[in-house]
């Protein structure tokens, strides 16, 4: 339950003569009063529209004004629960349904729309029949109580004090009635908004799951960010300085072949050292985020890829237009990984790279095809493991055909759109 409910159920729990049920009662008699006029707006609306189907402009033009009262009321009904008891009724989330035509259609199958019109109506007879009746008791509490006044002073012939009495005693016992009739009332009603009013539960979960994938999304292009920002300071800054290292000691070795043997094998060992630490760097650059690809896009990074195979690979990439960057990223990687595997493990002598946008435009197919030996699992190993989470990090798919003896084919589907 949240803060706010909570709050709002200590609230009707007061005493009966509290301050809060001044509120209390006014939220009902207000609310009474607006779901007369704002059910009676929208059966109106409801009512014109079915009656003018046969007339199409007339019944567009009422159908459009139906939905828009809906919204608008559905508002003015979570402002009064918010002004006067507190609570707080989240809206439901919009939909951008796009021209006249589309909004009406979108409006009529729409399940939040159906559920704050069955609030409405909910306020207009229950609201309307509840405002009445809390208004009567406290109208005919304070009416029997001031009845010896009226008796004694405008009265010819007074009444006797039995029935006075007895007057009396009915309206303390409806002045006293009349709180926690307007608290009943007050629980209803909250439920019905509660439910109604709000977003479903449909809605709350789909919007739910709307965030995380977006929070996700955020999340990948953050990580891509920082692996781009990784690499430019390993290329501008260590890479440069590596490269410089290697030079001056292969200058060294040119300039002075006559040192002492002792120096000039230090001299080779270093500059050994210096040329395998620059070939390894650049790998891991390679590896965390190419700066082709962001240059050049997915063709001549891959073609890179391909090119420094040890197994001979055939690429075949047709992209009309380039992928989002994310995806990019994603798929560069995976032939990376598939590739850097077939080396290893398969025993392949020729492996065939396609990637191409699917018929529909809105997905990017990767496929790793070589004639290994096959058995490739993601349980195998770490690599397969972290190909698959990364396709998953961006809602992709993967499939492995990998039957013992061979081949083997990895495709990848990521989503473009």
């Amino acid at each position: 339950m949240s803060v706010n409910r909570v709050v709002a159920t200590e609230r009707l729990g007061q005493p009966p003569w509290s301050p809060r049920a001044w509120q209390v009662t006014a939220h009902v008699l207000v609310g009474g009063v607006v779901g007369l006029v704002t059910g009676g707006v929208l059966l109106a609306l409801a009512l014109a529209t079915a009656l003018l189907a046969v007339t199409v402009v007339f019944a567009l033009g009422t159908g459009l004004a139906l939905f828009a009262c809906v919204h608008a009321f559905a508002a003015l009904q979570r402002s009064r629960f918010e002004a006067f008891l507190g609570e707080e009724i989240p809206a439901p989330p919009p939909h951008p349904y796009g021209g006249w035509a589309r909004r009406l259609a979108g409006e009529a199958r729409s399940e939040t729309v159906w559920r704050q019109f069955g609030y409405h109506i909910f306020a207009l007879v229950v609201g309307g029949a509840g405002a009445a009746v809390v208004a009567l008791a406290w109208a005919g509490g304070l009416l029997l109580l001031t009845a010896p006044l009226h008796s004694w002073l405008l009265a010819d012939d007074p009444v006797g004090p039995i029935p006075l009495v007895l007057a009396t005693a009915a309206g303390v016992g409806l002045l006293f009635a009349a709180p926690w009739l307007a608290r009943g009332v007050v629980a209803v009603d909250l439920l019905a908004a509660r439910a109604l009013l709000g977003p479903s539960p449909r809605a709350e979960l789909a919007q739910r799951v709307a965030l995380l994938a977006r929070s996700r999304a955020e999340l990948v292009e953050a990580a891509d960010a920082e692996r781009r920002r990784i690499e430019r300071d390993l290329h501008d800054g260590m890479q440069q300085r590596l490269v410089s290292l290697a030079m001056n000691l292969g200058l060294a070795r040119a300039t002075y072949p006559d040192a002492p043997d002792p120096l000039r094998d230090v001299l080779a060992r270093s500059h050994d050292d210096a040329k395998l630490a620059l070939s390894e760097l650049r790998d891991v650059v390679r590896g965390l985020y190419p700066a082709v690809l962001d240059n050049l896009g997915l063709d001549a990074a891959l073609s890179g890829v391909a090119a420094r195979s040890p197994v001979p690979a055939r690429l075949r990439v047709d992209l009309p237009r380039r992928p989002p960057v994310a995806i990019e990223a994603v798929a560069y990687f995976v032939v990376s990984e598939a590739l850097a595997n077939v080396a290893k493990h398969s025993g392949a002598t020729s492996v065939e790279v396609s990637v191409h946008l699917l018929e529909s435009g809105d997905r990017l197919r990767v496929v790793v095809a070589d004639d290994g030996r096959g058995g490739a699992r993601p349980e195998r190993g770490t690599g397969l493991r972290g190909l698959a989470q990364r396709v998953s990090s961006v809602d992709g798919t993967l499939d492995i055909d990998s039957p013992d003896g061979g081949p083997t084919t990895i495709a990848v589907e990521l989503p473009c759109e």
